[in-house]
């Protein structure tokens, strides 16, 4: 289903007397510290994170499930999820499909309709961390690290099909995500299952098209627990360097161990030139996958000073990133949710383009500690939502994109559509 734009035409309307009070009134304390509102509001309206089809449904723990209801029984429902999330906020129009949870059954229908609906193919993504139906040979005991060359193989023409389904749909990328390592000490050889790894990664490597770029995430710990293969950044970095340029390191926000500098991770790897992407989530303990900003907005916003400051910077040689949100929708409704997600990076976003980094540079120089500090901490400190409303209503998407779903019962709708026992593939 698709939100009728005269719905949100008549929302929008409600508040635009509102809106246009809070927005000049920020244009004007802006313009006098010279922002330029015009280029930051474009380039919120050019900002574009992807939804992964396996974030449509509730999410869920290894205790319990507890589903929405309507949830997108097929990816074209799923498809159609993510166009409402895209018709309210203006900034969803990718999906990243998780194969072989969503495997295309008509890629020629798929595509047509996904254009209709306004939504192209992100980066598909591979799964070798659990066992499928008729699977001949079990990863139990790792997938491209495994001693055992048949499982090795078996996961390489996992992640090749994968390429093959992507380059069928119009991706450019695949990102490979490991759960190889160990849960005990002694039950693997460290050096061997890296070395091993790095040879698979090569092998899939070897069948990448040669406008594509594949993403190496990393994870310190979970499902395995005294060891990963690729376990944090530096790791990965090897690995996306010794398969060749178009390897990249993505970096998943919850895939730290507590307090870690994700910010500086940014920044090295940027420096570097090997920044693919990023999966957005936010976490208080471990790999919550809770939503963005919903935790450590701070820090948010600080690896997006990073991103900004670093691209703009011509020195540095990175391409431009895929953004992704990969999250687990517990307790709430899975569009409330990502939509949340969307605004919490959008804010934190509009806010690091406040800063100006020539003076922020000279503090630096100066060794003016505080002063940075308050530079920094002032455009945090920053009302921009009236920035991203003016962006929204400028691209005819909602001024409050949950409440405008809500307005329309859109869930209702969905329930009503589908059936209350409807459930999506994947988490």
């Amino acid at each position: 289903m698709r939100i009728d734009s005269l719905h949100i035409s008549r929302h929008n309307d409600l508040f635009l007397e509102k809106h246009s009070q809070s927005f000049h009134f920020l244009k004007r304390e802006l313009s006098d510290k010279g922002v330029d509102i015009e280029s930051i509001i474009t380039k919120i309206q050019q900002f574009q994170v992807a939804i992964p089809s396996w974030a449509l449904g509730a999410g869920g723990t290894r205790f319990g499930r507890f589903s929405m209801g309507g949830e997108p029984g097929d990816l074209f429902q799923k498809i159609s999820d993510i166009s409402i999330i895209n018709d309210l906020t203006g900034a969803a129009g990718a999906v990243s499909l998780h194969i072989p949870w969503d495997i295309p059954e008509n890629v020629s229908t798929l595509t047509r309709y996904a254009s209709e609906c306004g939504i192209t193919f992100d980066a598909v993504n591979s799964n070798t961390f659990q066992d499928q139906p008729k699977q001949a040979l079990s990863y139990k005991y790792g997938s491209l690290c495994h001693t055992d060359r048949k499982v090795r193989e078996q996961a390489i023409q996992h992640n090749i099909e994968v390429i093959h389904h992507g380059e069928a749909l119009g991706s450019k990328s695949i990102t490979v995500w490991l759960s190889d390592g160990s849960t005990f000490p002694g039950q693997i050889n460290f050096r061997q299952a890296l070395s091993r790894t790095k040879e698979s990664l090569q092998e899939i490597y070897r069948h990448l098209p040669a406008d594509w770029q594949m993403f190496i995430e990393y994870k310190p710990y979970e499902p395995q627990f005294y060891s990963t293969v690729i376990q944090d950044w530096g790791t990965s970095h090897l690995l996306a360097s010794a398969c060749g340029p178009q390897a990249f390191s993505l970096v998943d926000l919850g895939h730290h161990l507590p307090n870690t500098n994700i910010e500086q991770i940014v920044a090295t790897l940027l420096s570097l030139g090997k920044l693919g992407g990023f999966h957005f989530n936010d976490s208080k303990y471990g790999d919550d996958d809770l939503t963005v900003g919903s935790i450590k907005p701070y820090q948010l916003y600080l690896i997006f000073l990073e991103l900004v400051s670093g691209l703009a910077d011509p020195t540095v040689a990175n391409p431009p990133i895929s953004y992704m949100i990969d999250a687990s929708h517990n307790v709430k409704d899975p569009l409330e949710d990502l939509m949340q997600s969307i605004e919490a990076i959008l804010l934190c976003y509009a806010q690091a383009l406040l800063v100006d980094f020539n003076k922020l540079n000279e503090l630096r120089d100066k060794n003016e500690v505080v002063l940075a500090q308050e530079l920094i901490q002032d455009a945090y400190r920053t009302d921009v939502r009236p920035l991203l409303r003016e962006a929204r209503l400028r691209k005819k998407a909602a001024f409050s994109p949950i409440q405008c779903y809500r307005e329309n019962e859109i869930r209702n709708q969905l329930i009503k559509e589908r059936g209350i026992t409807n459930k999506a593939k994947g988490l």
